[in-house]
């Protein structure tokens, strides 16, 4: 059996350092390969347009094009792009700027060491990847607007589809939902594409970050 291609990811970060330090903890892993590197948000477009890749990884705050700009422009352009944020700042508004503008995830400077290989192995998946501090920080915002009768969806979905959502949410598979549902596999997966298409949504992902807003998944 032929080994699978590592995952091509483009690394972009105004500091050399940095991304000196990023790429060699990247490229230590067998599964996960720097193709291409860029210093601000425009040529990390620039890079995107020119090669194939699977994962870009754009620091939040850099100049000419903000990681958080380049990361909107890449998500129209490229939308099987999967984007992860790199950010030195510990703090909501990015984070939440961040999911706004199409990323994974959110992986702090400080911890890169820790975090950052999961979180690509994550953004491939097409799951969320999200740091303690953000997790408290999602279910705060969504608490604080349910209080303001804001942001509380309309019921679109089943009671059974919304049952659905919240084991995909919580990473379960769809072997382990249709056990534990008492469905078919077959019946899992027609749920899912259904609720992609009544939700206007593409993958796992997007079902996850609803399922959040919706209140869905316990603290």
């Amino acid at each position: 059996m032929p080994a699978q291609a590592p995952i091509r990811i483009l690394l972009a970060d105004d500091h050399a350092l940095v991304r000196r330090g990023v790429r060699l903890i990247l490229d230590s892993e067998p599964d996960l390969m720097v193709v291409a590197e860029a210093g601000d948000g425009a040529e990390a477009v620039a890079a995107a347009r020119r090669q194939p890749v699977d994962l870009a990884i754009l620091d939040v705050a850099m100049p000419r094009m903000t990681g958080l700009q380049a990361a909107r422009e890449l998500s129209i352009l490229l939308p099987d792009l999967r984007i992860l944020m790199l950010s030195m700042y510990d703090d909501v508004q990015y984070f939440f700027k961040a999911l706004r503008s199409g990323a994974s995830g959110y992986v702090l400077k400080s911890v890169a060491d820790r975090d950052l290989v999961e979180a690509c192995r994550a953004a491939i998946r097409g799951e969320p990847f999200l740091y303690p501090g953000a997790v408290t920080a999602l279910i705060r915002d969504y608490l604080d607007r349910a209080r303001r009768g804001e942001g509380v969806p309309e019921r679109v979905l089943t009671v059974r589809e919304e049952e659905v959502l919240k084991l995909v949410a919580e990473g379960h598979s769809s072997k382990e939902i249709a056990e534990e549902l008492f469905i078919s596999v077959k019946t899992v997966e027609r749920h899912r594409a259904n609720m992609l298409h009544k939700l206007g949504l593409r993958d796992r992902l997007d079902l996850t970050r609803y399922a959040i807003r919706a209140g869905l998944i316990e603290p």
